[in-house]
């Protein structure tokens, strides 16, 4: 049987796909009255309204930083991020020590990648307003981009110990937990999560995903089966639960859950490649071999889909097409000392003995144990 994939690279696939912002958009302000209406407009979802009687505001109160934050938060929300950072400076002159402000100016940095910035933002919203949980959930965020993890497990912790507690919280921790490696205590943060939200499918793919991390595969399948009976088109869930029934073994059930992520989105390498790997489980090796071409169509980059195909060639003693295979996977990636070692017994296989004990040579060299033995009874 042939390793599945990269445990720590698929979960960090994941969070970085799903990891998703958590704002505080309505901040509870101090608002005059004719504010307070506008921001209910907001709230409505009435923007182009909103802003028109910002714009009047503004034009009678030009040092009304509360005008500015409204008028940041709609840009904001528009995905005008340029536009809001004008307008939280324009804020931020005003008062310098505006926490929201510095948080909302610092979501938009967040949006446009400029995570360092965010990030000075945010600790300056903390730093005028120490209990802004938003500001910590925000900064948790920035600090997960930057891959400062432990940061992030401490921002959203202090996030949660503020409160109010919710969902987006407790799912925020879990991912980081996951991502950290401590599967235990994320399956009980993401627990704690469904208890605030049962009908979010992220909540419980992503426990399926530590519950499988665990080994604990039937769980897994479970929290998968709920997932998709929330949402039944998501890709990413089905090929979830297809790996948690490839690690059972169960290759005929694994077969359908690819088939069906496939159908749904059939533009991702990796899973016509663990499809791959599934059907060479069933001994299927040609139609093995035709989902890694197409995986090597889309991403002809990753040296595993060459090295799987490589498997199934030499299945069906293409021991020339399986040499070939190897070799491109070696100039994608030199430091693998076990596709080294395979290419060498292979090629002792067709008798080109010079080129194997090179190859094994090297295999040796990168830290593979059993090209010693390979080398003692083959390279003199």
């Amino acid at each position: 049987m042939i390793e599945l994939f990269n445990m720590k690279k698929f979960l960090s696939l994941a969070l970085i796909a799903l990891l998703m912002f958590v704002s505080n958009m309505a901040a509870a302000q101090n608002l005059p009255a004719q504010l307070e209406a506008i921001r209910k407009k907001i709230d409505a979802g009435d923007m182009k309204t909103a802003r028109q009687d910002l714009n009047k505001f503004l034009a009678d109160n030009p040092r009304n930083k509360f005008a500015f934050n409204l008028r940041g938060e709609i840009r904001l929300k528009q995905e005008d991020y340029y536009g809001a950072i004008g307008d939280f400076n324009f804020a931020l002159e005003i008062d310098s020590t505006f926490a929201e402000a510095y948080n909302l100016r610092g979501e938009a940095k967040l949006n446009l990648g400029d995570d360092f910035a965010a990030i000075d933002d945010f600790d300056n919203a903390i730093r005028f307003k120490p209990k802004f949980a938003d500001a910590y959930t925000n900064r948790g965020l920035a600090k997960y981009y930057i891959e400062d993890l432990q940061g992030a497990f401490f921002d959203f912790s202090t996030a949660i110990d503020l409160g109010p507690p919710d969902a987006d919280k407790y799912y925020n921790r879990g991912l980081v937990k996951s991502e950290l490696g401590e599967y235990l205590s994320a399956i009980d943060d993401f627990s704690k999560a469904i208890t605030y939200d049962s009908n979010d499918p992220n909540l419980y793919n992503f426990r399926g995903v530590a519950y499988y991390n665990l080994g604990d595969y039937d769980k897994a399948i479970k929290d998968y089966d709920r997932a998709i009976a929330l949402e039944p088109n998501d890709a990413l869930i089905y090929e979830n639960r297809a790996l948690a029934k490839s690690a059972k073994e169960d290759y005929e059930g694994a077969l359908k859950d690819f088939d069906k992520s496939i159908e749904l989105d059939d533009e991702d390498p990796d899973t016509y490649n663990l499809r791959g790997v599934v059907k060479f489980n069933l001994d299927d090796h040609k139609a093995a071999i035709k989902d890694y071409d197409v995986a090597i169509e889309i991403d002809p980059f990753n040296p595993v889909y060459y090295d799987n195909r490589a498997l199934s060639k030499t299945a069906l003693d293409d021991i020339e097409g399986a040499i070939e295979d190897y070799t491109r996977s070696i100039e994608l990636f030199p430091n693998d000392g076990e596709t080294f070692f395979q290419r060498a017994m292979l090629k002792l296989r067709i008798g080109n003995k010079y080129d194997a004990c090179n190859d094994l040579k090297t295999a040796q060299e990168l830290g593979v144990a059993e090209a010693r033995a390979e080398i003692r009874k083959n390279c003199r």
